[in-house]
């Protein structure tokens, strides 16, 4: 729950979740932190008369609980162990986090990216195959959907940003297929930063991976439609959610709350979403965070009828939509899981240099890694030049990212960049 306070009773430990102006006026991350240091204090009472902090008070469980005890098979029948659960995860999305993460400290980038590559080529061959089976009218291999999401979330546990970087494989000619595993390793890698049990990420990962199978039933001319469609194709299109279920719940081992995510991705926080017209957390963790997730990797994507947007950008949208179409501490958890600069964000430097952030800086956003591609007057970087602007302040003094550029600026293609595999 969010507190007002003076800006000059603030005291270190606490946890700012709002400002008393936007984010975009302060140098501060826009998803919340906690005051850590004696600059960031003074900071704080020089722009602003007072701040929202998180009241501990109110949090699910009371002060002190162990967020690690319990947790929730996945024959629970509702998303993440029912109302109670859902409630907690939703309180503790904005709650001040202090104990280390309960899937503990993640293995180095490099060695998990052999699994992820892996893993990403068979999620890639099962949703073709998936693809046939529903068309043919045959079964869905639920074994193989299982096996493969038991993977995955293995992966995301160890080190979630070795899958994120596959989340740059696009193309508008595969987009159904591919957004399908997008949506799946962005879930999970949502689901792990919200500290979901691994039994809960099983589950989410099995519906995110799903969630747009009922599109199976749409005609190909009119998903891939260039332009405006009309109300009747409109209503085509939405006939996905209810034929996602439909298939969902004919399957006898997926969970009932795994059809959550397929059922109320299009669902939007104040209402007018589709197809029930759901609002608040009346449409369930697992619908809220599908819909984050499925939005950023829509807009972020080549569409016969859009260019993409840059992360950067996306997550600034997502933001500006918090408490309308989405829930605001989802959001910024969101953003936070992600970072200010995800992997595979073209960057301008201070300098002038290009470059692909490579690596997040989840204690300080603002200073990723970024791997150098593009000198200020246009000549190439020698390969492996690769800066760390949290750690290399001696060899780039106060060089910072000036702006975020366009997905494919200066014939920039991040996924040429992904980390080598070892």
């Amino acid at each position: 729950m969010a507190k007002q306070i003076d800006v000059q009773d603030l005291k270190k430990g606490m946890y700012v979740i709002d400002l008393d102006r936007p984010w975009t006026e302060s140098p501060f991350m826009f998803q919340g932190f906690e005051i850590r240091t004696d600059a960031q204090l003074r900071e704080l009472q020089r722009l602003c008369q007072h701040v929202y902090v998180h009241d501990r008070e109110h949090v699910t469980g009371g002060p002190g609980e162990d967020r690690r005890k319990g947790g929730v098979g996945a024959g629970s029948g509702t998303a993440v162990g029912g109302e109670a659960r859902q409630a907690q995860v939703l309180a503790a999305s904005l709650a001040v986090r202090r104990d280390p993460s309960i899937h503990g400290e993640p293995v180095p980038l490099q060695a998990e990216m052999v699994q992820a590559r892996r893993l990403e080529a068979d999620a890639r061959e099962l949703i073709y195959a998936m693809q046939d089976d529903v068309r043919l009218g045959r079964n869905i291999d639920e074994s193989r959907v299982q096996a493969i999401i038991t993977g995955m979330v293995d992966s995301v546990v160890r080190n979630p940003d070795a899958l994120i970087w596959f989340t740059q494989l696009r193309n508008k000619d595969e987009y159904t297929a591919l957004h399908s595993i997008r949506v799946a390793i962005l879930a999970l890698a949502f689901g792990r930063h919200l500290e979901l049990t691994v039994p809960e990420l099983n589950i989410l990962g099995v519906g995110a991976l799903l969630h747009d199978i009922g599109k199976l039933k749409v005609p190909g001319d009119i998903l891939n439609k260039p332009g405006r469609l009309t109300d009747s194709e409109f209503a085509i299109v939405k006939s996905h959610v209810p034929e996602g279920v439909k298939i969902l719940e004919s399957l006898r081992r997926t969970p009932l709350s795994a059809v959550e995510v397929a059922g109320c991705h299009h669902e939007r926080y104040q209402g007018g979403g589709y197809n029930r017209g759901l609002s608040g957390d009346r449409i369930g963790l697992f619908g809220l965070m599908a819909a984050i997730v499925d939005t950023y990797d829509a807009i972020t994507s080549d569409r016969a009828y859009h260019a993409g947007i840059s992360a950067y950008e996306a997550l600034g949208r997502l933001y500006a939509m918090r408490n309308k179409e989405f829930h605001g501490g989802l959001v910024d958890r969101f953003i936070q899981c992600l970072g200010t600069y995800p992997v595979g964000s073209v960057v301008e430097l201070t300098t002038g240099d290009v470059g692909v952030v490579i690596a997040v800086n989840r204690q300080r956003y603002l200073r990723p890694t970024v791997t150098l591609v593009r000198r200020a007057n246009g000549a190439a970087f020698p390969p492996e030049a690769v800066l760390n602007l949290a750690a290399n302040p001696a060899a780039a003094p106060g060089v910072e990212i000036r702006r975020v550029l366009p997905p494919g600026a200066h014939g920039i293609q991040p996924a040429d960049y992904m980390p080598r595999v070892t």
